[in-house]
């Protein structure tokens, strides 16, 4: 039985998400098969060979021993130092189609719930708001076309959906192929 899976307070289900896996793979920064093995993305100029186990990028080995990142800081604009490394240097990433970014809401990093479609995001209509929203600011779509577009959500396009950590509100960003 392998042990208890780390907390990451700021992506609560790596496993759900697809971040984290069942692997006898052997994790590139303590040389242990752990049982565990991430699966997203890391950022580094180094040459890494494998991945890592999801206690090596709790603890910050990985990213330091690798001088990497599981996330880029865009979309972290206003949040502590402390934080921000938190997200990016101890916190699995995730798959997307363009580059993931992270949310903010409260002064804080939001918790990253996983990639969802227009059903799913339906259940939280102050997030399917806050996307209506920045999707009208970016000037993609008229309101006829954006609605069309944010009902095929989970076809050629998805939303990647985040509740803060603070107060509990919902956020999306649309991401497509």
């Amino acid at each position: 039985m392998s042990p208890r899976l780390p907390v990451f307070r700021y992506h609560p289900d790596p496993i759900a998400s697809g971040s984290l896996r069942e692997s006898t793979e052997t994790c590139a920064c303590c040389n242990r098969a752990t049982g565990w093995i991430y699966t997203a993305t890391f950022y580094t100029a180094q040459e890494v060979s494998g991945s890592f186990c999801p206690w090596c990028i709790a603890d910050g080995s990985a990213a330091e021993r690798f001088d990497g990142e599981f996330m880029d800081a865009y979309g972290l604009a206003g949040v502590s130092e402390e934080i921000l490394h938190e997200v990016t240097r101890r916190t699995p990433g995730f798959h997307a189609w363009q580059d993931p970014h992270w949310l903010t809401h409260c002064d804080d990093a939001a918790a990253f719930l996983g990639e969802v479609g227009h059903r799913e995001l339906a259940a939280h209509p102050e997030a399917l708001d806050q996307l209506r929203q920045d999707l009208r600011l970016g000037g993609r779509h008229d309101a006829a076309r954006l609605e069309e577009f944010l009902t095929h959500l989970g076809e050629s396009a998805t939303a990647m959906l985040f509740r803060c950590t603070v107060c509990g509100t919902h956020l999306a960003y649309a991401d497509a192929s």
